[in-house]
């Protein structure tokens, strides 16, 4: 960077006013960050439980590897946030998170992305699995994927805060600019998780330790940080950020703030009032329900469905990897619903009575949709058997399979929006701070997933292996948090804030 451009950067906070809400099109690019970032994450969902799975550890225990998301979620982000806010970096409060954030993920791609080779360096053989010189460079570069997308994620929210400047039209704009990016980010990354051939774009990813369902892995991650650079790169340069001063602060009051976002976090649960505790209930049952369906699907595809196994001959893993393809078509199709979905969710809610009537009746929606998960799976086995287990789903299984993605972008729109809008609204109306109540919906969001993946696998395997019992489970889960919130979860006020200016996000 040279001399003249490190002076703008140190007095654009002399010659903005950002007391005043910025343009939109500084709004837009800062949201555009979520496409990279989200087309990390949805590579993540469609193509890394296969993956590990190939690499050689058991269906029952690759949950675990996805322990980093809601840990990461629960601890890195709230510090990143409580940190950004008292950032005192001369390019601003916000950019040098945003930029560390990007900075990370380009390293957890490559670790993750050459995991295989580099264990094949190591020593790992390539007829044995498990490979565990590659499945231990793997859990690493996930879990440093999962830290630099949380460090990417608070900062990118707060800055699109910082930009509205407590102008509630321009933050109900940038939460629905920053909805629809994400919208993109799932586009782009199923589509690029389900095209088969993306390897011969970059013929160097395929090796000897790295087969074509490794090598296409590869080349989507390429994708995916060569979009997060670009729209991160661009937007912190051309959106400038607040230089933050330090108020004075007493001494003796400092010293007894050692831990201050989680001392405020668990000191909320004591002056909680009962709407929010319910709301918290029907939240966790809720991701209870989200979580092996979005931990699972591509896998339910190829196993379930499609009749391939990860641990089978060349015949099966070929079929298995078909299935995980047309697993990343459906969340595709999931993301364009979930898009459109988003931005319709204030005039339905209106439509239907309101929010949490909204919120109970989606929620049907995803404990029929998962319930459907075991008749799509039964008329695939029995397909098989008059077809050969090499044949695949009939064309009307799989478009069965990929509408039954495709209607869960409903509910799933629904729960990305309005349970942080209702804490939003309880929170006002209790006095607690809105953002400490948005940190305690969090726990309950990431604790839920967390007993997920410890429990997702072993429990399968009680019942033979397979996905169908978390998806059960997750079923059962949808409809008792769909009943509690008709009848238990308390409206919200007449004259409530509307349901956009909640936070929209995927933790």
């Amino acid at each position: 960077m040279g001399a003249k451009d490190t002076a703008a950067l140190e007095t654009q906070s002399i010659e903005e006013n950002f007391d005043q809400p910025s343009p939109l099109r500084k709004i837009i690019s800062v949201a555009s960050i979520a496409a990279g970032v989200q087309f990390g994450w949805a590579l993540q969902l469609s193509l890394l439980t296969p993956y590990v799975q190939l690499l050689g550890i058991p269906h029952k225990w690759s949950s675990l590897i996805w322990l980093c998301g809601p840990i990461s979620g629960m601890i890195v982000q709230p510090i990143v946030g409580y940190y950004s806010d008292r950032c005192t970096s001369r390019f601003g409060r916000r950019r040098p998170f945003i930029a560390s954030g990007a900075a990370l993920v380009a390293v957890a791609v490559f670790l993750i992305g050459y995991a295989a080779d580099i264990g094949f360096k190591m020593g790992d053989k390539l007829e044995q699995t498990p490979r565990v010189r590659a499945i231990a460079i793997f859990a690493f570069g996930f879990w440093i994927l999962d830290v630099a997308n949380n460090t990417l994620q608070g900062p990118c929210r707060a800055f699109l805060a910082d930009l509205a400047a407590g102008d509630a039209k321009r933050t109900r704009v940038a939460n629905a600019f920053f909805s629809f990016f994400m919208a993109v980010g799932n586009v782009l990354g199923y589509a690029a998780g389900s095209y088969t051939n993306l390897h011969k774009m970059f013929p160097f990813a395929m090796t000897n330790a790295c087969d074509i369902y490794c090598a296409n892995l590869k080349s989507c991650f390429f994708l995916s940080i060569t979009l997060l650079l670009i729209v991160t790169v661009t937007s912190l340069w051309y959106v400038k950020d607040k230089q933050w001063s330090p108020p004075p602060v007493n001494p003796d009051e400092e010293k007894t703030k050692t831990v201050p976002f989680f001392g405020e976090i668990f000191g909320a649960f004591k002056v909680m009032e009962r709407p929010m505790w319910v709301l918290l209930a029907v939240t966790a049952l809720n991701w209870i329900a989200w979580f092996p369906f979005l931990l699972f699907d591509t896998d339910w595809m190829g196993r379930e469905v499609y009749g391939g196994s990860s641990e089978g001959d060349d015949r099966m893993k070929k079929l298995y990897n078909q299935g995980v393809h047309s697993g990343a078509l459906g969340l595709m199709f999931n993301s364009i619903v979930l898009g459109f979905m988003s931005l319709g969710v204030e005039w339905i809610g209106k439509k239907v009575g309101g929010a949490k009537r909204l919120w109970g009746i989606v929620n049907f929606i995803l404990a029929v949709g998962l319930a459907m998960t075991v008749l799509v799976t039964k008329l695939a086995a029995d397909y098989r058997k008059t077809a050969g287990p090499y044949a695949g789903p009939s064309p009307g299984i799989r478009a069965g399979a990929l509408s039954l993605f495709a209607v869960l972008g409903i509910p799933l729109a629904i729960t990305f929006s309005i349970p942080f809008a209702l804490a939003s609204i309880f929170s006002s109306s209790s006095g607690a701070g809105q953002g400490l109540s948005l940190g305690v919906l969090n726990l309950a969001i990431v604790i839920p997933q967390m007993i997920v993946s410890l429990g997702g696998g072993p429990f399968d395997a009680l019942f033979g292996g397979g996905n169908l019992p978390a998806f059960i489970v997750g079923a059962i889960a949808a409809a008792i948090s769909g009943v509690l919130a008709l009848t238990v979860l308390p409206s919200p006020p007449p004259d409530a804030p509307d349901l956009k200016s909640g936070a929209m996000g995927f933790h």
